[in-house]
């Protein structure tokens, strides 16, 4: 799968291309050493790291953390940023207990309109980038802080709970044909073959690194550039209405408050998947080995029972060292 991604357009000819695919691919390579390091050392330390209960559970937290961060993906490669994908989880979540408990929608219908909730808040942000120019990180703040909010007054403060219809639960636990794979990986899967398509093989991919890679010339190109920003946070926006369904569906209620710290964990799998977070470079096959990284860390870390408080300064630690790799890698270039 990875063999079919580019890292920029950039890349396709010439010696600098040739040797930006090279470092692309070291870099993915390095990357799922480290995975390979970390999900070692854990199952020596503990003995109830490596058996099956706890390996999905290792793959769940992926798949919030993966979908998460492949909307984000997009972002960055654009040269944004969107500090709102947590508590818009979160948002899109509640959207689904309202849609499916409080109005008795059917489970297709209610999963729909949260993911397309999930676009609404997407739309905003990119309404507010690329229209009224509020620098990214500014405008998604704002939206992390609203999503925040509205999350705990919609639910009044309270889970909303799956009981009436058990088949929302299954979109995310629950094994399609018999397979012994949980739902919710086989959606990430399909996620990262739609983002790798998208991102390689269409205009709006062609469009998000040129955007990243230089605004100006390509306003200058004749490019919409306040368009396709906004149709690149709108995608965002969907990854997010998806994660919210999943986290959901895999706790079996939807929790106003579950989606906090996500926002640095996606953008954390990001960096460590080789995404420049100055825009115009990254893949997505990086992403899902950044994300499998930081679920493994954090699960690992929680079996050892090691405090929340470390668990945030281990997680610090590895987001400045991706940004000191990502910065090494551009003064190299």
């Amino acid at each position: 799968m990875s063999t079919t991604e580019a890292t920029s357009p950039a890349t396709d000819t010439g010696s600098n291309g040739w040797s930006g695919a090279v470092k692309d691919r070291l870099q993915q390579l390095l990357a799922f050493a480290s995975l390979i390091v970390i999900f070692t050392f854990f199952s020596v330390a503990s003995s109830s790291f490596f058996n099956y209960n706890n390996v999905s559970n290792i793959l769940f937290s992926t798949v919030v953390i993966g979908t998460l961060a492949l909307g984000t993906t997009f972002v960055i490669i654009s040269g944004g940023i969107d500090l709102s994908i947590g508590t818009g989880m979160s948002l899109c979540a509640v959207m689904s207990g309202v849609f499916i408990t409080n109005m008795g929608l059917p489970v297709a219908l209610g999963v729909l309109a949260a993911i397309l909730f999930g676009g609404f808040i997407g739309l905003v942000n990119g309404f507010n980038v690329a229209v009224l120019g509020i620098p990214p990180f500014i405008a998604t703040l704002a939206m992390m802080l609203v999503a925040q909010g509205l999350a705990l007054v919609i639910s009044d403060s309270a889970p909303i709970y799956f009981t009436e219809d058990p088949s929302y639960i299954k979109i995310s636990t629950g094994h399609l044909f018999g397979v012994n794979i949980p739902n919710a990986v086989l959606v990430l899967l399909l996620t990262v073959i739609i983002s790798i398509v998208l991102l390689n093989r269409t205009l709006l991919g062609r469009y998000t690194y040129s955007i990243g890679s230089n605004e100006e010339a390509t306003a200058l190109s004749g490019i919409n550039v306040r368009r396709w920003k906004i149709v690149i946070y709108t995608l965002a926006g969907l990854f997010i209405g998806l994660a919210g369904v999943m986290i959901s569906a895999r706790l079996g209620s939807a929790q106003p408050g579950t989606g906090m710290g996500y926002e640095l964990q996606a953008i954390a799998a990001v960096v460590i998947g080789g995404t420049s977070l100055a825009g115009g470079k990254g893949s997505v096959v990086g992403k899902v080995i950044g994300a499998l990284i930081i679920s493994v860390l954090n699960n690992g870390l929680q079996i050892m029972s090691i405090p929340q408080e470390w668990q945030n300064v281990v997680l610090g630690v590895v987001i400045l060292v991706a940004v000191y790799a990502d910065m090494f890698r551009k003064k190299e270039a």
